[in-house]
């Protein structure tokens, strides 16, 4: 017992001993007087203080803001979520797991929803981004504008009964016009309207291949084919019906 207590001190020496001589002579460089460290220097200053300067400073703000927002922005207020739903049901109706790979389909689903998107952004680059480009709005009265496109396509894939109980939930008379329309009680009405209609979609999609499944079951079992997987005959099936 006492031999391996000082064995275990004998290696701790070693080990102190190894580590001490590989730092000698960065230590010895390091109390040379020739030895400076580099340093980094920040000055706080009120700088010229012209009105581009700030406006330039704002816009990089906002733009580092909206990109840090950008993935919240695309499920919630585009698209992009029915789309990638649909794409997933679709996957699961044809017995795929992994094919088409979940890159794939996200990437289908972004230039689809910019495809989609496309008028609104073209409305909003033009009432409100080229507009404060020019100095000509300010940067609230841009979000105010860049608002009205979104708002109105929004509402328009909105149901009612969803936005009426997202208003009737947060305390507030149900909407009349589009500008008592508050994007807190828009989003997640939106949200909603896209899940249902994403699952009809996804349920009117199913359909066909279920019942695909469903035939060639039976077949297989009528012939006594009990070990054969459905999976195997019904694929090149479900592969013709999408084609």
């Amino acid at each position: 017992m006492n031999l391996q207590k000082t064995d275990g001190t004998t290696c701790l020496i070693r080990l102190l001993f190894v580590l001490g001589m590989l730092l000698l002579p960065t230590l010895v460089f390091a109390a040379s007087p020739d030895f400076k460290i580099p340093g980094i220097e920040v000055r706080i200053g009120a700088g010229s203080g012209s009105g581009q300067e700030t406006a330039t400073a704002l816009k990089i703000v906002i733009g580092l803001t909206l990109l840090a927002l950008a993935p919240g922005i695309i499920v919630a207020m585009t698209s992009f979520t029915r789309i990638v739903v649909v794409f997933s049901m679709l996957r699961h109706a044809l017995g795929l797991q992994d094919t088409p790979p979940n890159t794939v389909l996200i990437s289908l689903a972004l230039f689809l929803t910019l495809f989609i998107m496309s008028p609104v952004l073209e409305r909003i680059d033009n009432e409100a981004f080229e507009p404060l480009n020019r100095n000509e709005i300010s940067a609230s009265e841009a979000v105010k504008r860049g608002a009205v496109p979104l708002k109105e396509f929004m509402l328009r894939q909105t149901r009612e009964q969803d936005l009426a109980l997202m208003a009737e939930i947060s305390n507030h008379e149900a909407p009349r016009t589009i500008d008592d329309v508050s994007l807190v009680q828009l989003v997640p009405a939106y949200m909603l309207s896209e899940l249902k209609s994403a699952f009809q979609i996804g349920f009117v999609i199913f359909l066909p291949f279920l019942i695909v499944d469903i035939v060639v079951s039976s077949i297989l079992m009528a012939l006594g084919m009990m070990m054969v997987p459905p999976v195997v005959i019904s694929l090149p099936f479900k592969i013709l019906l999408l084609s």
